[in-house]
């Protein structure tokens, strides 16, 4: 069986590390990847194949325009190329970045079977591109791989038929649970002079936060009331830096006391300040993931989101209007939040590329 994976942006990375060394352990299994370019430079994609000693992959398509539209249309006629050399039995994509739902089309296109890993997520927000992507995503695939009940639930909604969809638990809680002594051992928090629990992490780079002038500033006033009380960390995605400087909002940034600023992270890096902080503010669907599991408390500056068990089982909280009360609510409730003991998500177990693994072969015999 040959199989094509698929990545293009950091979430990616992460999630294909467990599934490839999964694939690369079935001797009747090809398996290669395909990196679209969607995230390229040190930062954002090379130092993550080597913290997670994946191979060099077999082809680099290149993409390198910030154009959504653009980058769907140039993914499609490169990845074409592709598989109409290698011919695979499978395409495997993951999440919902513009590069997952451009490869599900080329392979639709072709006739080979897709597989989607995350599928059947649901913010109920389709104004979110990612959200398009998971809809169309789900609706070309073969086989659908769900991280939690509601996943299910949504796919029978719209009609998908049962046997296509398979409840596998998170590859991302696999390379957590993978990879979490190694960030340890790492300690980036006594690189950076912090002690456990000390500081709140914060990462924001979703483009309603951060796209327009009014919603950066807002962003600007989450960090500095938060900073009142504990410092902040706050490594700043290459999305959120260009727009700080576009805005002239770069010095202001600077200008508040008890706020680390960071360039963007490693996995491992990131890991382990995240395990360590008294709570993480993101914008992020997988940081929500990962805080459950790591039970750590979670703000969620997003009005909605995709992964409801984070609210439920976990540690996830949403905030859809930023003011300074509602965080110095927060802020002030931290204390009674601290480790919370919760009941985590069905088969977050660190084994679920596996269990892909061997749906995938089952499918192909049969």
């Amino acid at each position: 069986m040959k199989i094509i994976n698929v990545v293009g942006a950091r979430p990616n990375f992460i999630k294909l590390a467990p599934l490839h060394r999964a694939f690369s352990s079935e001797a009747g299994v090809c398996s290669k990847i395909v990196h679209t370019g969607q995230h390229t430079g040190l930062s954002m994609s090379d130092v993550f194949f080597r913290q997670l000693a994946l191979p060099e992959p077999d082809y680099h398509l290149h993409i390198n325009t910030e154009s959504p539209t653009r980058q769907l249309a140039d993914i499609l006629v490169r990845f074409e190329q592709v598989l109409t050399e290698e011919q695979p039995d499978w395409v495997l994509v993951i999440g919902d970045v513009t590069s997952t739902l451009a490869c599900a089309l080329a392979a639709a296109q072709q006739g080979i079977r897709i597989a989607h890993v995350e599928a059947g997520l649901r913010s109920g927000d389709r104004q979110m591109p990612e959200e398009r992507n998971r809809i169309l995503t789900d609706a070309l695939s073969e086989r659908l791989f769900v991280t939690e009940q509601a996943g299910v639930q949504n796919l029978q909604r719209e009609g998908i038929s049962a046997h296509k969809v398979h409840l596998v638990g998170n590859v991302l809680i696999d390379a957590l649970v993978q990879y979490r002594s190694q960030a340890t051992e790492l300690n980036m928090i006594g690189r950076l002079g912090l002690s456990a629990q000390s500081y709140v992490l914060v990462t924001i780079h979703r483009p309603f936060n951060v796209d327009t002038e009014t919603s950066l500033r807002k962003v600007l006033e989450l960090i500095e009331t938060v900073a009142l009380q504990k410092t902040v960390i706050f490594p700043v995605h290459p999305r959120t830096q260009a727009n700080l400087l576009a805005f002239g909002l770069e010095g202001q940034l600077m200008d508040i006391p008890n706020v680390r600023v960071l360039e963007p992270l490693s996995y491992l890096e990131f890991l382990n300040l995240m395990e360590n902080a008294a709570a993480v503010i993101t914008d992020s669907g997988g940081v929500q993931e990962e805080t459950t599991y790591l039970q750590v408390p979670c703000l969620t500056v997003r009005p909605s989101t995709e992964r409801p068990v984070t609210l439920t089982l976990g540690t996830n909280q949403l905030i859809s209007e930023l003011s300074k009360d509602s965080i110095r609510q927060y802020m002030d409730a931290l204390p009674g939040q601290m480790r919370p003991q919760m009941t985590l998500p069905g088969l977050w177990d660190g084994r679920s590329a596996n269990r892909i693994v061997n749906i995938l072969l089952a499918a192909h015999y049969e």
